[in-house]
């Protein structure tokens, strides 16, 4: 008798399935649907619909680039060969002009200017001291010290236009470059030698500090910050004279120059090391007279836009 119930339920379970089934599938499509029959028609659309991750970098850059119109300039060199950098271009290079004086020196007279530069020889003597004769990774450290003060002065220049709507004579793109070819020499030195991690936290604790300080006086004094600059120059030179001294006693190898070296300075496809840094000199030095120039120009009561700026001096 109880088997006969037991039957008798599952029947009546089954016939109200029937009944509730379609009315439960006109309501919930999507959730009733079997996921039996379902399976195969998801694996297909899977395979259809490739996801946006699984694209290469390739891939994903051809749209975008021609949506936008943007397409790099294929660039070579003057024998054919395909343009290699993308931090430069074929104009931006340039001979550097080594009959530049490299032992010109600013006589301090003014009270600011004994002042930077006392803090130029404190600064030189320290790193004399901490370096000792390894020129490379002192000219890391120097590199990414002397690169800040341009960027800085280019910066505060370009605001102060903006401001006052006025021109900056040229000065702000003068800076500017002046930067880039500051940090052209630490590209050229990383392919000389590669920084140790103590160095790396060195120049990310001189870089903080000396930004910061360096910001702060060219807002109170631009005639001494240029100041302070061109007597950092005329030891950046002095550091370089160095360099080139233990290269030609042989204490250091004159290795061959590195390939960013040759095509940035236009340099002979066989230069050497010693060619390199007698370029690197010759900039340190321009960017000197640069410098003292941009001050003396505060100190005869004049602005820098009141005078042309020295572009592309090299």
């Amino acid at each position: 008798m109880s088997r006969w119930m037991n039957q008798a339920c599952n029947w009546r379970l089954a016939a109200s399935a029937r009944g509730i089934m379609p009315a439960a599938a006109r309501i919930f499509p999507a959730r009733m649907a079997s996921t039996e029959a379902a399976g195969p028609r998801a694996k297909q659309e899977e395979a259809t619909e490739k996801p946006q991750g699984a694209t290469t970098p390739e891939q994903n850059k051809k749209p975008v680039v021609s949506y936008w119109g943007i397409e790099p300039r294929k660039l070579v060199k003057d024998d054919g060969t395909e343009w290699p950098w993308f931090s430069f271009r074929p104009w931006d290079t340039y001979r550097p002009d080594t009959s530049i004086d490299v032992a010109k020196h600013h006589e301090p007279r003014a009270v600011a200017d004994k002042v930077a530069y006392l803090i130029v020889r404190t600064l030189r003597k320290g790193s004399d001291l901490f370096f000792q004769r390894r020129h490379a990774s002192h000219a890391l450290l120097l590199e990414t010290v002397a690169a800040v003060p341009p960027m800085v002065g280019g910066v505060l220049l370009h605001l102060r236009s903006l401001r006052r709507f006025e021109h900056s004579g040229g000065w702000i793109r003068a800076l500017m470059e002046e930067a880039e070819n500051e940090r052209m020499h630490l590209m050229t030195f990383m392919e000389v030698t590669q920084p140790l991690w103590w160095e790396r936290a060195l120049v990310l604790a001189t870089q903080g500090v000396f930004f910061n300080a360096y910001f702060v006086g060219y807002l109170i004094s631009p005639k001494f910050a240029h100041r302070f600059v061109g007597y950092l120059e005329e030891e950046a030179v002095h550091s370089y004279t160095e360099y080139l001294k233990d290269l030609e006693a042989g204490l250091i190898e004159n290795t061959p120059a590195p390939a960013i070296a040759i095509d940035y300075w236009r340099l002979p496809a066989d230069a050497r090391l010693k060619d390199v840094v007698i370029a690197v000199r010759a900039d340190e030095a321009h960017h000197r007279d640069a410098n003292h120039y941009a001050s003396d120009i505060h100190y005869q009561g004049m602005t820098l836009n009141q005078t042309p700026a020295p572009l592309g001096y090299h």
